[in-house]
């Protein structure tokens, strides 16, 4: 484990010194992925325009709700989602040379083409969760949740561009799928989820554990009751949901690596 942080540590940042050589375009990226999403803060602030509050929860609540699945998607995305490029590789005979170099498959996919600019969603998601943590004024007896629910959220989106990737083994044009679970799950993870039906929620509880990104601690974390009456540990089931989740990926992507048949290019 230790000898595979280290290697994508070395490949990003050779990633990052090979960006660094055009500094003008890396910032101008950076600074226009931090203003363009900073316009859903924009849409929230619409929304509380109109309504003193969303499905029960106040603007401080739903900045809270926003900012820790905006930071755990920011960062599975940053270190992971390449792996959502791996039909581009099939395509170009690229994912070949990967097999026969000395480093693990995964890693190289996930690596590839790692870029800063994707740091700008990171920090306009840290601002957000700093504003909103500000007024929220959370006791300690609840706020430690906070750490593991966004280290939780990371690896469940990161499983979730894993499995993306795995089906992209069987079908070359399934990014498009994959991008309903990762980035569709990430705006559905950025409200209430009590703004939505009760089965979508059951099924991103039980099926495609979405809901433990941040609505289930978050309401430990907010003193809150669960809308839909479910069982209250589940509050404290992130762990076990990312474990289960990064588990399936992992299985899945060795599945799609050991059934990859050489393009022949």
């Amino acid at each position: 484990m230790a000898g595979t942080v280290r290697t994508y540590l070395l490949l990003a940042w050779t990633w990052l010194r090979a960006s660094a050589q055009y500094p003008g375009p890396l910032i101008t990226m950076t600074i226009g992925s931090f203003a363009v999403h900073a316009l859903d803060v924009v849409a929230i602030w619409v929304i509380f325009e109109h309504t003193r509050s969303l499905a029960g929860f106040g603007p401080a609540e739903v900045m809270f709700l926003y900012g820790t699945a905006g930071l755990s998607f920011a960062l599975g995305d940053m270190l992971f989602g390449n792996a959502d490029r791996l039909s581009h590789h099939i395509r170009t005979g690229g994912f070949d040379a990967m097999l026969i170099r000395p480093v693990g498959v995964f890693v190289q996919t996930a690596v590839d083409r790692f870029g800063v600019q994707r740091l700008g969603r990171v920090l306009q998601a840290v601002v957000v969760l700093s504003i909103a943590l500000s007024r929220l004024d959370l006791p300690w007896s609840r706020a430690w949740i906070i750490p593991p629910m966004i280290l939780c959220g990371v690896v469940i989106f990161a499983s979730i561009f894993t499995l993306g990737g795995a089906l992209q083994f069987l079908l070359t044009d399934a990014p498009e799928v994959a991008n309903a679970f990762t980035y569709g799950g990430s705006a559905l993870t950025q409200y209430p989820l009590s703004v939505y039906g009760e089965e979508l929620v059951r099924g991103v509880t039980f099926v495609i554990p979405l809901a433990f990104v941040n609505w289930q601690p978050a309401l430990f974390a907010l003193d809150r009751q669960d809308p839909f009456g479910l069982p209250s540990w589940l509050r404290f089931a992130s762990p076990l949901a990312a474990a289960v989740l990064a588990g399936a990926a992992a299985l899945a992507w060795r599945a799609g690596v050991r059934r990859y048949r050489s393009t022949g290019s």
